[in-house]
């Protein structure tokens, strides 16, 4: 019965398989990620009209001390250095 049960209902199975519903960890505000990680913000980036998507920008532990109480616009500056950018794509969790 469960596998009539899944193609009836394909979205059960993502809701179950990927658990995407879920945010972990339990009550923490994901759009601050300076409360949790080390020299992270959180920016936002328009794709195309109507799309914006979400990051962070962590920069590496070496710059940690000057980053410290840096605000947005020292970030966004931090982008156009000379040092190589690491994307890192979590998959279709939901969340940062």
């Amino acid at each position: 019965s469960v596998p009539l049960f899944v193609r009836l209902f394909p979205v059960i199975l993502t809701k179950f398989v990927f658990l995407n519903f879920l945010a972990f960890p339990f009550f923490v505000d994901l759009r601050q990620p300076a409360l949790l990680l080390n020299n992270t913000i959180s920016l936002y980036i328009t794709t195309e009209p109507g799309v914006t998507v979400g990051i962070w920008h962590t920069v590496p532990g070496s710059s940690g001390a000057e980053a410290r109480g840096r605000e947005q616009l020292w970030f966004e500056e931090a982008l156009a250095d000379a040092h190589p950018v690491i994307i890192y794509l979590h998959g279709n969790g939901g969340t940062r």
